[in-house]
């Protein structure tokens, strides 16, 4: 239970984009904390949220921010910035809640669980897709051996992003985005399927550029394997009209969907029995009559439960560097045209510095300036 102090948990925010509202409200929702304090590079838009969320304190920096004496740092930014005001959060005794992707690549991550360990303190990644009522039951399901041995996954995240998405100056730029959709997009769902699925054991990727001017993919492809035998096709894409974010987990006495956009209900999610599955056990598998739908309050109210507790984080925010791990995977895969296993991501230095990896072109424009079909760069 959460510790009953009057005391609340104080929180702050740095970055007041468009998704600094899904934690405000997040915030605001939890009887137990309370928005002491916002920051932005930009002080007009930080004085315009701090209005839109009852005049809390604008902050010039973020030493500022955390002289307020915030319990926890919601970060907000871009993630080039992440690594550097989480470590400054944890020197100021602070706990973070940070936006994904976590980091620029694994090294900058072990940066910050590093330093969240020194000075004993949480770090979570939002990962709202893991939460839910559905998405829980449906995990202890799999876990408790309920549909199974899981056989085959597939894992798709088709979005549509315009030119115009990548023109911003920060975005499809390794340096500054640190990698294309795969990162960027993908990293939710592939985060969900290995919440469902457990750890990864090898990764095999290609990145493709097929229709946006952009110095990193616009679409990959990647085949992984799981520690329980589990084979996964993954297809991330910014070139989709028809939107989906779906996962597909093929079991050997049922198949279960989760067939969303960037959130899920009990509506998205189906199990769908094998032949012959006796009544008596599909009956285990009907959702729970109460409803809560993935999003950031459900991890919000989660993680703070813990804090208030002084538990460990709960499992819609534990293991912050897996689904990093598994999208490194395939950015190192696709550069060194061979799979990756997991034991040994970590002997590649430079992905574990930066995703930066070739991609192939096959976009008309690219062949025809050269006479051929495809351009590896």
């Amino acid at each position: 239970m959460p510790d009953s102090s009057p005391t609340p948990l104080r929180a702050g925010i740095v970055g007041t984009g468009a998704i600094s509202d899904s934690h405000a409200r997040a915030i605001a929702a939890y009887d137990g904390a309370e928005l002491v304090g916002v920051t932005d590079h930009d002080p007009t838009r930080a004085a315009a949220f701090a209005e839109r969320w009852g005049g809390v304190a604008t902050a010039p920096d973020l030493d500022a921010l955390l002289a307020l004496g915030v319990d926890v740092l919601h970060i907000c930014t871009p993630p080039s910035v992440h690594a550097d005001q989480a470590v400054a959060a944890f020197a100021a005794g602070a706990h973070v809640i940070c936006e994904k992707p976590a980091a620029l690549s694994l090294a900058e991550l072990d940066r910050m669980t590093d330093a969240a360990a020194a000075a004993d303190r949480r770090l979570a990644i939002v990962f709202q897709q893991r939460t839910g009522t559905a998405a829980a039951h449906v995990r202890g399901l799999l876990q408790a051996g309920a549909f199974g041995r899981p056989l085959v996954a597939t894992c798709q995240t088709l979005w549509y992003r315009p030119q115009e998405y990548f023109d911003v100056p920060w975005r499809g730029n390794w340096a500054t985005e640190g990698g294309g959709p795969t990162l960027g997009h993908g990293i939710h769902q592939l985060d969900l399927l290995a919440h469902l699925l457990g750890d990864w054991a090898m990764a095999s990727g290609q990145l493709w550029r097929l229709g946006r001017e952009t110095a990193t993919e616009d679409v990959s492809t990647a085949v992984l394997t799981f520690r329980n035998g589990v084979v996964a096709s993954v297809v991330t894409s910014a070139l989709s009209p028809r939107e989906t974010s779906s996962i597909r987990i093929d079991t050997e006495l049922a198949t279960i969907t989760v067939d969303h956009l960037y959130g899920h209900a009990h509506e998205n999610w189906r199990i769908t029995p094998a032949p012959g599955v006796p009544a008596e056990t599909t009956d285990a598998w009907r959702l729970p009559e109460h409803e809560e739908g993935s999003g950031h309050e459900p991890l919000v109210r989660e993680v703070y439960d813990a804090l208030r507790a002084g538990r460990p984080l709960p499992a819609v925010a534990d293991h912050p560097a897996r689904s990093l791990e598994i999208v490194t995977a395939i950015y190192a895969s696709a550069a060194s045209g061979s799979p990756v296993a997991a034991e040994a991501l970590r002997d590649d230095v430079a992905h574990l510095r930066s995703l930066e990896s070739p991609v192939t072109d096959l976009r008309p424009a690219a062949g025809a300036a050269r006479g051929d079909d495809a351009e590896r760069v």
